[in-house]
């Protein structure tokens, strides 16, 4: 069936192709059956473990009927290509784009319409899903993101939420960011009604995105999602609640979310790299399963991935520079390191006065509640390089003189070092070299490094072997 009323660039499935004719050595296709239970999980953190953050296409999973792509955000330049820059604007072009939001566009149909199904017939057992770790209860929904609409306002939100089927008709996910979503939830419950929603699991990449993007509660992602595309949202409304989702999903789960209903989940591999029992444990009833004709499962890699770091780091490293070099313009980078997870972040300053470095990592300690280290380096120094970061921590840093600490702020519930009361510590580390320093660093010239690269060229193809 063709959509001729529908923008084709939208499409998920016209995405992945596109890219991998533009950039096929940044797709890695398997034609080979991997295994449903951490097999893609083993592949992508053996790609880290070299180096490598391609795409993953696996056309065939054991005892999953459907392609799976994952790893898709594991990459900053591919993230940046989907927003049509390059890497070194992608903070200041998606903070841009998200800043001009364009309310969606309601359809009348789309291919999420092609399969729907209700009633008896909802069997959450016919989805396809994979788990992810060893340690994970279960198979896990990493990619569902749930739509849900304020009941005095009609303000849409949409965030992810982890989920595992719990019956054959629900599923348990967590809500654990206690974020717009969780207070939403609170409004039904004073009015005694249970939330509709819809869980989208597999979209375009830039809606992936908008999931992620750090907004207001009077702020629908949708309209997000319509800014970094540059057009509104296409969206279908559910055949029950009349909810608004892209008119080319792959797959929707439509139905409530109860205030009262709760069901054990967890544990499941965190961001933090631990496996994470903390949940509020709430139950998604579903009435109807919408599916394309022909879905792909958009899976998103758990744990500590560059994947699932990127999705949240890129929209809240966008947020922090922007704030900063608003507020201190003297501030030149931020960057969020996949060893720190989301706790800690780098910052590059050009430092004119004393203090400064300390005031701005105060700012960022103060806006972002997940940080617990902020390290201020100078503009020279390449913040995406743990070890030009660390080398900067080595040589320019007194500790009786350059840390400042501050305790008893809220933190992530998810920080397996938190206190029982969710509050976490805070430290800043000043590895700028200050105005009293001194020393010169050593310097190659560009011909020597040239002339070494000739050589070792030369070597490598064999010419002077022997």
């Amino acid at each position: 069936m063709t959509y001729e009323n529908l923008a084709p660039h939208q499409d998920s499935h016209a995405f992945v192709e596109r890219y991998r004719i533009e950039h096929p050595e940044d797709v890695l296709v398997l034609d080979d059956v991997v295994a449903a239970d951490q097999g893609v999980t083993g592949l992508i953190y053996e790609l880290a473990a070299r180096g490598r953050e391609e795409m993953l296409l696996c056309r065939k999973v054991n005892g999953v009927d459907v392609p799976v792509v994952s790893n898709m955000f594991a990459s900053r330049t591919r993230i940046a290509r989907m927003l049509g820059t390059r890497p070194e604007q992608l903070h200041e072009t998606f903070a841009a784009r998200a800043a001009a939001p364009v309310p969606p566009r309601y359809v009348d149909s789309g291919p999420i319409l092609e399969d729907v199904r209700s009633g008896a017939e909802v069997d959450l057992g016919s989805l396809p899903m994979l788990r992810h770790f060893a340690s994970d209860r279960a198979p896990y929904i990493t990619s569902g993101i749930i739509v849900a609409t304020d009941p005095d306002t009609g303000v849409g939100n949409m965030s992810y939420h982890r989920a595992m089927v719990h019956s054959p008709t629900e599923l348990a996910t967590s809500l654990h960011s206690r974020g717009d979503l969780w207070r939403m939830l609170a409004r039904y419950a004073e009015r005694g009604e249970p939330m509709p929603v819809a869980m989208v699991i597999g979209g375009h990449p830039l809606f992936m995105l908008a999931a992620s993007a750090r907004v207001g509660y009077d702020v629908d992602e949708r309209a997000v999602a319509g800014g970094l595309f540059g057009e509104p949202l296409e969206v279908v409304a559910t055949p029950a609640y009349g909810i608004g989702v892209p008119a080319w999903s792959d797959f929707v789960l439509e139905g409530v979310i109860d205030p009262a209903a709760h069901a054990q989940e967890g544990p499941f591999g965190e961001f933090s790299g631990y496996s994470s029992n903390r949940s509020t444990n709430n139950v998604l009833r579903v009435e109807t399963i919408l599916r394309r004709r022909q879905p792909m499962l958009f899976d998103v890699e758990g744990g500590n991935t560059a994947e699932h770091l990127n999705l949240a780091r890129v929209p809240r490293e966008s947020e922090m520079a922007e704030k900063l070099k608003a507020r201190f313009p003297d501030v030149t980078a931020v960057h969020y390191p996949t060893s720190g997870t989301h706790f800690h972040c780098y910052v590059a300053v050009r430092q004119s006065r004393p203090g400064q470095a300390r005031q701005i990592m105060l700012g960022l300690l103060g806006w972002d509640p997940y940080l617990k280290t902020v390290i201020a380096v100078d503009s020279d120094i390449d913040l995406t390089d743990d070890a030009a970061v660390l080398w900067a921590l080595a040589t320019h840093f007194q500790p009786h003189r350059d840390i400042l600490t501050v305790d008893g702020l809220p933190g992530s519930p998810l920080d397996p070092s938190s206190t029982s009361d969710g509050t976490t510590s805070r430290m800043g580390l000043d590895a700028t070299r200050g105005p009293e320093f001194e020393g010169r660093r050593i310097e190659i010239s560009d011909d020597a490094m040239s002339r070494a690269r000739t050589l070792l060229t030369t070597l490598s193809t064999g010419a002077n072997h022997g």
